[in-house]
């Protein structure tokens, strides 16, 4: 695997389990506590930037073993 595809490859895996850890810890506030003009069923706290870092390390994790798996033979892509 060359450096060019590793890092596509780590792009694609990271927007996938980025879309998958959004859902997560999200709560919706009290129908008192929508402001005017914000949409309510918008998230109170939505932690983007924890859930890119726990994204950031569960692809890193992911690519390791992906990478370890084609380099030791396990499964070839070659034609």
């Amino acid at each position: 695997m060359s450096i060019a595809s590793a890092i596509v490859t780590y792009v694609i895996i990271w927007w996938l389990v980025f879309f998958m850890a959004l859902p997560f810890g999200v709560e919706r506030p009290n129908e008192d506590e929508v402001e005017v003009g914000h949409e309510p069923g918008a998230p109170k706290k939505p932690m983007l930037v924890k859930k890119a870092l726990v994204t950031s390390v569960i692809t890193a994790v992911l690519l390791a073993i992906w990478w370890y798996v084609q380099s030791s033979g396990l499964i070839k892509l070659d034609a």
